[in-house]
């Protein structure tokens, strides 16, 4: 064994020891799944939604489910030096010899990883070049139902939907026709008649000619069993992602993470999850409750997650529970949640979405908490002993300097409690999502944006107790391509893997450019790339939101 490789099994190997819940299986007569995380060890076992797909699949008698993610910074020399294949976690296999690669995959920006990953791994990224031999690539996660396209020639298959709902089907099919005779094509063809499954070869995508770069101008089934549209699957039978492996190398070191509700019922206009994970469902609290016990016998500690926990019906009966120590991802401001905080004494900070100053930009964004509710909540926090996190976005759709302005007020506001809490604010730049009223909206131009992010951090670090934090602009508008992207983008997320550029120089490399993804003005009656999904909102009622919200913004 090279020392290279035994340097980088070594450290799996450190890993894997001090994790709990890891599920070792023999390969034989089984489907071998790898799940990769296009990001690092840390990033990727945090993930609720990986940890669940992983524990669901080796629930399965004839499933064999292992784990790959991006090497860490200093161990990716070691893989292109040593001239190593990456491998799983579990069994060290190279990724190259499973069944299936499944990638789960949440945000846009871990995007350029996953040709990085495939090249690393021995896998010929794109879907055309490869053979029978190669194993089956697969895409989950909410960035792959709410826009798969900027994906789609890396993948034979795409889940449209949650993995509860999808993969039991989805196997039942692939057990009766994996060994087929028919051929790779074939066996796209039949697993594509799951409800769910969207198999991109077997559709053709025709665009404009010229210059600029052309919209898309038509869709259509290369075969005859292709179904349009594909419909989001989602799971009723609601019993949530659980959590499977416990490990200290995590953001969320030796936590259970318990997933109480998905979905929202508030509807956020800008918000991707509040409307792919539509309809709102709640886990009961005895289903809860058990899964607490369970933690509590394991000596861990709890964390409850979802859109909106203090909207979870029986959170305080929950929080009465003796002996486990609770954290809360956020709470929405006003009194249920400002009636919760005597349960969560002892918390060193809780975080409230405030995401605008103004009651304009809140009404436009479908945001229903008044300022009264945020700086009532937020005082609340602070005198109860605790450290505060406030979220805001800036670059809203018709953003004026007056709503900055009155976000650094409400900071003001907040903060002349006597309260010795300390308060920091984390600002994000808005980025239009699919499947949101704002999918037609233009972002913001990044010098406008950073105008207005330096005029908040320099009224507010000046402020005693408090910090701000923010995005880097240059990373959102890469989110932002990514996001709204067409299959076009395949290509330039192979060429920054391949020639490590940026997005930019990738884009002009291609003949793209930013301006046509994210700078412009989309019609209505414009084709958009995940027009092909049927997620249960019609785009004529999405379209008639939009125009009624930024029609009211400007008055």
């Amino acid at each position: 064994m090279g020392g290279k490789r035994q340097k980088l099994f070594k450290k799996t190997d450190t890993l894997l020891s001090r994790e709990t819940g890891t599920v070792f299986k023999k390969p034989g007569g089984k489907l071998n799944i790898c799940l990769v995380y296009p990001n690092t060890y840390h990033v990727g076992m945090s993930n609720l939604g990986f940890q669940g797909v992983y524990g669901l699949l080796n629930g399965m008698p004839d499933v064999l489910c292992e784990r790959a993610f991006l090497p860490d910074p200093e161990d990716l020399e070691d893989y292109l030096k040593g001239g190593e294949e990456l491998f799983s976690l579990e069994s060290k296999r190279p990724l190259n010899r499973f069944d299936m690669v499944a990638f789960s995959v949440s945000f846009e920006n871990d995007y350029p990883h996953i040709p990085q990953i495939l090249e690393l791994a021995g896998i010929p990224p794109l879907a055309a070049l490869r053979g029978p031999r190669e194993p089956l690539l697969l895409l989950g996660g909410v960035a792959a139902f709410s826009n798969p396209e900027p994906l789609a020639d890396f993948f034979d298959a795409v889940f449209i939907g949650e993995a509860e709902a999808l993969l039991p089907p989805f196997l039942q099919e692939v057990r009766k026709n994996l060994s087929s005779a028919g051929g790779r094509k074939d066996f796209l063809e039949k697993i594509a008649s799951v409800p769910g499954v969207y198999v991109p070869s077997l559709y053709e995508i025709s665009y404009q000619p010229g210059q600029p770069v052309g919209q898309i101008t038509g869709r259509k089934p290369a075969v005859s069993g292709a179904p349009v549209p594909v419909k989001k699957q989602v799971s009723m039978d609601f019993f949530g992602m659980r959590h499977a492996i416990s490990t200290p190398d995590t953001e969320f070191s030796n936590m259970r993470l318990i997933e109480l509700m998905r979905g929202c019922p508030w509807s956020c206009s800008f918000c991707l999850a509040g409307q792919v994970y539509n309809p709102p469902r709640r886990r009961p609290p005895e289903d809860i409750k058990k899964e607490i016990s369970e933690a509590l016998s394991a000596g861990r500690r709890v964390g409850l997650i979802g859109p909106s926990v203090s909207d979870y019906p029986g959170l305080p009966e929950l929080l009465r529970i003796e002996g486990v120590d609770f954290s809360i991802t956020s709470l929405r401001a006003g009194e249920k949640s400002i009636g919760l905080l005597p349960y969560l004494r002892g918390h060193k900070s809780l975080s409230i979405a405030a995401e605008a100053g103004t009651p304009r930009l809140r009404r436009l964004i479908n945001k229903k908490i008044t300022g009264k509710e945020i700086l009532e909540t937020s005082r609340a926090i602070l005198e109860a002993g605790m450290n505060l996190r406030v979220y805001f976005i800036t670059g809203l759709p018709t953003e004026r300097d007056e709503d900055v302005d009155a976000l650094i007020d409400l900071v003001g506001k907040i903060r002349s409690s006597q309260a010795s809490g300390k308060i920091t604010l984390t600002v994000s730049t808005f980025v239009p999502k699919p499947f949101t009223c704002f999918q037609w909206h233009p972002m913001e131009n990044p010098e406008v944006v950073k105008k207005r992010l330096g005029r908040i951090k320099k009224a507010l670090n000046a402020m005693k107790g408090v910090s701000v934090f923010h995005d880097v602009p240059k990373y959102a508008l890469m989110q932002g391509v990514f996001a709204m992207g067409d299959r076009r983008l395949s290509s330039v997320l192979l060429a920054m893997a391949r020639e490590k550029i940026d997005y930019k120089t990738a884009l002009r490399g291609e003949g793209l450019s930013e301006e046509f993804y994210i700078f412009r003005q989309k019609g209505a009656g414009e084709i958009l790339p995940w027009d092909f999904i049927d997620d249960g909102v019609s785009k004529e009622a999405l379209r008639a939101r939009y125009e009624k919200a930024i029609s009211e913004a400007r008055e």
